[in-house]
């Protein structure tokens, strides 16, 4: 069974030491003992051969076969760790080349039996010795293999620096990882009590200093972003003694790992990176913190961390959820050169990280055109106060606003959940009244990727206000996304007490927004009229104006949003938006037909109110000739100084504040895994993928397609998005 042996290339190679008798030896029925010198032979040996895609098959085929009884993929492992700790304690190339190995073999076979998995516990995988099996005297019996080799992955990427030495051999580690805990993809959407995640669940139960170093380490590799090193292709590490190494070219395209080709593991159609390290350490940062272990309520998972029963949130009578303490570690970052005493006592469940928050502050603004760091964002600004409070308090926060709002005025370009995860970014922030203060104060020169119109000198919180509503408008007439609507209108809802002197076009589409939405629920309104006067009874009728009296209570709601959008400006800044006040005297008939409206009268009372004072003052105006613009605006601005805002009724001022979702894993595991196999080049049978729906392959950038299918108004994921709280 399994790969024959062939004829050595070279004639002074004894058979048993070829790489293919090796490979073949590896994958076969025979079972090698752990303690055998064949695994150092496979692990030193130049294996720098190529196989075609077809033989690495066979050959996975026959492992998975033959790995019940032969427990090679756990010797392996073992053997795996057993390097890892050699690299830990030594920097000798020759380590480093065993490490490398076994990372290269492993994920191989490793990610076969994964995808081919026909058990939910994954037993195929077989993470144990035959009882039979000898056992060095210091081996840990007590702990999992999979356990074993998680701590020794960890204890690597967190303690050895990255040089051009280690470079190589950090980033396969991470992609080993990912390969690992892919197990993920098998699994339905919402994670059950049933799940097993072996590598995944081995790397939450690791102890809580590792787990924030590790956190830290993965963070510190986005923000410094290593490059390849020039001289890649010629580490000792790879090669030694003239021979050709494991790969013959860092990053190429063409490089061969074992006989096994590289593109068997990842897809040869994702474009190179600016930094392959950094990508990888987010995919596996966004991995770990969004990772949920759902158990019975009388189960308990082992805490090799301190022996003690876990922290777990109810949910449901008889299920629970574990703490995830990557989240926790995350959720705790400080920044490194804030290093206060927290004088309110608090205790911080986790362990402490501490972070360079300027560095990953201008590390997100350069790369938020990326969904990962969109992701990773949303993740710090919901989970990490002191984050947050680092961002609110920055004076250029253009640096993160521009690049988000350039994105959204790309909504068309973009997918749903990227739109969605940067309008909930800017409901939070806009739930501070210091940004939504200082966001006005901060004057661009220009918007050069704004086309419609040049903007210059316009101030950041115009531009804002301008690229919500432009979001708006742009979702009425494509994606039709009630949620979506409501985040944007939130979010202007909370600016608007705050608004200080809003820029003329701005002013004009908080107008044209009101006008646009009441046309729309006329025509409704006139329709669903018109239904139900030509039902008399018929139930399909019936049954398609109800839906119409729902989609019209929606935009009823919408209405009196921007409504008390514009009362509030009117209320609380009107002395400072004199452009907003003109605005609304110029198209002041679009706010006639709802003066007796149940809803709206009130509302539009008191933009009479306003109305009715600065056009008294304009007939007091004794003018020669024609009203202008600038005679207009200047009369405005004159009598804003005198406006007392008497006769106004005061009424409540919305606030809007984000609420995650009582399951946010529904949407947050799906969606990480979409963005690991759409940005990592890491390829996966499509029908092995239970986790979310799948239409086209992999290995043609499925992920991709899908991002252009978004004008239909589906989301990627056909699941709840985090959910708007008032």
């Amino acid at each position: 069974m399994g790969a024959a042996p062939s004829t050595p290339r070279k004639s002074e190679q004894r058979p048993q030491d070829t790489a293919e008798y090796l490979i073949g030896t590896f994958v076969g029925e025979k079972s090698v003992p752990l303690s055998s010198d064949f695994w150092n032979k496979l692990l030193e040996i130049p294996l720098n051969l190529q196989w075609p895609n077809h033989r690495v098959h066979r050959a996975c085929e026959a492992f998975a076969q033959n790995n019940y009884t032969t427990r090679h993929l756990a010797k392996f492992l073992i053997h795996l760790s057993w390097s890892l700790e050699e690299c830990i304690l030594s920097s000798v190339s020759t380590a480093y080349t065993r490490a490398l190995n076994a990372l290269y073999i492993s994920s191989v076979f490793l990610k076969y039996l994964i995808e081919n998995s026909k058990s939910q516990n994954f037993e195929e995988l077989y993470l144990s010795l035959d009882e039979s099996e000898a056992i060095p005297n210091d081996f840990p019996t007590e702990q999992k293999i999979e356990y074993l080799v998680m701590h020794g992955v960890l204890s690597f990427l967190s303690t050895v620096d990255i040089s051009p030495q280690s470079y190589l051999l950090h980033h396969e580690l991470l992609n080993f990882m990912l390969v690992a805990m892919s197990t993920q993809l098998l699994s339905g959407p919402s994670p059950g009590p049933k799940d097993v995640h072996p590598f995944i669940d081995a790397v939450m139960s690791q102890e809580s200093s590792l787990v924030g170093l590790v956190i830290q380490r993965l963070l510190l590799n986005y923000i410094t972003r290593p490059r390849v090193p020039v001289n890649g292709s010629t580490y000792s590490v790879f090669s030694g003694g003239g021979q050709a190494g494991v790969l013959q070219r860092v990053g190429s395209a063409a490089a061969n790992l074992v006989l096994l080709p590289f593109n068997y593991l990842v897809s040869s159609s994702g474009e190179g990176s600016r930094s392959p390290l950094a990508d990888s350490s987010i995919h596996l940062l966004l991995v770990l913190i969004h990772y949920h272990k759902c158990a019975m309520g009388d189960e308990l998972m082992t805490d090799i961390r301190d022996n003690s029963a876990p922290t777990s949130e109810p949910l449901s009578t008889s299920t629970y959820f574990f703490d995830n303490p990557y989240c926790k570690a995350l959720e705790n970052a400080r920044d490194i050169e804030f290093d206060r005493v927290d004088i309110e006592g608090n205790a911080h469940n986790g362990p402490l990280v501490r972070l360079p928050f300027a560095s990953l502050f201008d590390t997100l603004g350069m790369c938020l055109a990326d969904e990962t760091a969109v992701l990773l964002l949303y993740s710090l600004v919901h989970g990490n106060s002191d984050f947050l409070e680092y961002v609110l308090v920055r004076t250029d926060l253009d640096t993160l606003l521009m690049p988000i709002l350039e994105t959204l005025y790309n909504a068309s370009k973009r997918t749903s959940n990227q739109i969605y995860m940067l309008l909930i970014i800017l409901l939070i922030l806009s739930q501070d009244s210091s940004f939504n203060a200082s966001i006005h104060k901060l004057i661009l020169p220009s918007v050069p990727w704004y086309q419609e119109r040049l903007l210059n000198h316009t101030s950041l919180g115009s531009l804002m206000v301008i690229i919500l509503i432009r979001t708006v408008k742009y979702n009425l007439s494509k994606l039709r996304d009630v949620y979506l609507h409501t985040n944007c209108l939130a979010t202007l809802a909370n600016m608007a007490p705050h608004v200080h002197r809003l820029s003329a076009y701005a002013s004009q589409r908080l107008v044209s927004l009101f006008y646009m939405l009441s046309r729309k629920y006329t025509k409704l309104d006139e329709l669903r009229n018109d239904k139900l006067q030509m039902s008399k009874g018929n139930l399909m009728s019936d049954l398609i104006a109800e839906d119409m009296s729902t989609e019209l209570q929606i935009y009823t709601d919408f209405l009196r949003i921007v409504l008390e959008i514009i009362n509030a400006i009117l209320t609380y800044a009107l002395p400072r938006n004199p452009e907003v006040v003109y605005a609304i005297m110029h198209r002041q008939e679009v706010f006639q037909p709802f003066k007796n409206h149940p809803r709206f009268n009130e509302l539009v009372e008191n933009i009479y109110t306003v109305l009715d004072f600065f056009n008294s003052r304009m007939d007091a105006q004794r003018m020669d000739g024609e009203w202008s613009v600038e005679k207009v605006l200047q009369v405005i601005i004159i009598n804003c100084r005198s406006w007392r805002g008497e006769g106004m009724k005061m009424f409540t001022q919305l606030r809007f504040t984000y609420e995650q979702e009582s399951h946010p894993e529904e949407f947050f595991i799906p969606y990480v895994w979409q963005l690991v196999l759409s940005g990592s080049g890491l390829s996966f049978s499509p029908s092995s993928i239970n986790l979310f729906p799948v239409d086209l392959p992999v290995d043609q950038d499925y992920a991709g397609e899908e991002a252009n299918n978004h004008e239909n108004g589906d989301l990627i994921l056909p699941l709840s998005s985090p959910q708007l709280g008032v």
